[in-house]
C-alpha cells in the first residue's frame, strides 16, 4: 500500500449506507465476536477488523441485504486466522471500553463462555451463528462457506459435548 492509498480512503458508494449499517448492527455483531473470542478486547478488535474488510469491499457487496452475512463470515474467518497465527491481541489500556448491557447474570454469562470454550472453533462458530445470532442452517452454512450437512453435524457434535459437560451436571448451580 503506497502513501496515496490509506486505510481511511472511502469507497465511492454512499458512506452513509455503511455508517447506517454499523449503527444498526454493531451491537449484535460485537456480541457474536465476543462469543467467539470470550474476551471483550479481542471481540472489539475482531469486529473492527471485519468491519474494515466490509468497508474496503463496500462497492463490491452488490446486495445490501448480504452485508451482514459478509461481515459475519469475515468475523469467523478472521477469528480462525488469528487462532492459526496464535494471535494474542493487544495489551489493553487502563481504561475499559464501553460494552453493551447484558440481560444475563454474571454467573450465566460465565457459564456460557466456559461452555463455548469447551468446543472446537468450528463447532463454536456454528453454535454462535445458529443459537445466539439465530441464523438458519442455510444462512449459517452460507456464512461459513460449508454445506448444510456440515452445519447439522457440527451442531449435533457441539450439543453432545455440551450435554456431557460438567458445567451442566446440575441445574441449580447458582441458587
Amino acid at each position: 500500500m503506497n502513501e496515496a492509498q490509506t486505510v481511511t480512503e472511502q469507497p465511492t458508494s454512499a458512506p452513509t449506507d455503511f455508517e447506517a449499517f454499523v449503527a444498526a448492527r454493531s451491537t449484535a455483531l460485537w456480541r457474536s465476536a465476543y462469543l467467539l473470542t470470550g474476551d471483550r478486547h479481542k471481540a472489539e478488535d475482531l469486529l473492527q477488523t471485519a468491519l474494515l474488510k466490509a468497508w474496503r469491499n463496500w462497492d463490491r457487496i452488490n446486495r445490501r441485504e448480504a452485508v451482514e452475512s459478509y461481515v459475519r463470515a469475515a468475523l469467523v474467518s478472521t477469528y480462525t486466522d488469528w487462532w492459526r497465527r496464535r494471535w494474542n491481541g493487544e495489551v489493553p489500556t487502563g481504561e475499559l471500553p464501553e460494552h453493551p448491557a447484558a440481560a444475563a447474570t454474571p454467573e450465566v454469562r460465565h457459564d456460557v463462555l466456559a461452555a463455548l470454550a469447551l468446543l472446537p472453533r468450528g463447532q463454536r462458530a456454528v453454535v454462535v451463528l445458529r443459537f445466539f445470532d439465530d441464523l438458519s442452517e442455510a444462512r449459517t452454512a452460507a456464512t461459513l462457506g460449508v454445506s448444510i450437512g456440515t452445519v447439522k453435524s457440527q451442531t449435533a457434535r457441539a450439543l453432545a459435548t455440551l450435554r456431557t459437560s460438567p458445567l451442566f451436571e446440575t441445574g441449580d448451580r447458582h441458587e
